[in-house]
């Protein structure tokens, strides 16, 4: 049993170091459909170890702050909130930049959130931001964030 519990720890501690590395942030711009420019502080997850790793063990995701994730290519995409304990919306968002679909997700659910269409971008914010913002489908992400 001591065994088990120290090597779930090591291995919980492991990942912590791991993924404790800050990821770049950008301001990212979003106009709602009043034309009305929104900012959020957001850090980019761009390449398949931060994606999958998101917001995963952060107890407090700040208001105004999200995580991008970016993409190669457009596809249809599945998030989840497995060791999540945030509650957040996310905003699927297709390589024009149009939210194609904004939901929330539960602490911890292991349901897949799956987009309608295929996107580029995924947006996590903490839950009721984009209510709050009064951003919805169709709003535009300004995407100057790319290279």
């Amino acid at each position: 049993m001591k065994k088990i519990f120290a090597l779930t720890l090591i291995s919980n501690l492991l990942c912590f170091t791991v993924f404790s590395k800050s990821l770049p942030k950008k301001i990212l711009t979003l106009t709602n459909s009043e034309q009305k420019s929104i900012q959020i502080n957001a850090e980019i997850a761009d390449d398949e170890k931060e994606r999958e790793h998101g917001y995963m063990f952060r107890k407090k995701i700040p208001e105004g702050t999200g995580m991008l994730f970016i993409f190669e290519q457009d596809q249809i995409l599945s998030f989840w909130m497995k060791n999540t304990p945030h509650p957040l919306s996310i905003a699927y968002i297709d390589s024009k930049g149009r939210i194609r679909n904004i939901f929330d997700m539960t602490p911890y659910s292991l349901s897949p959130i799956v987009s309608s269409y295929s996107v580029r971008y995924a947006l996590e914010v903490p839950q009721g931001w984009f209510k709050k913002q009064n951003i919805q489908i169709g709003d535009q992400l300004e995407l100057d964030f790319i290279n």
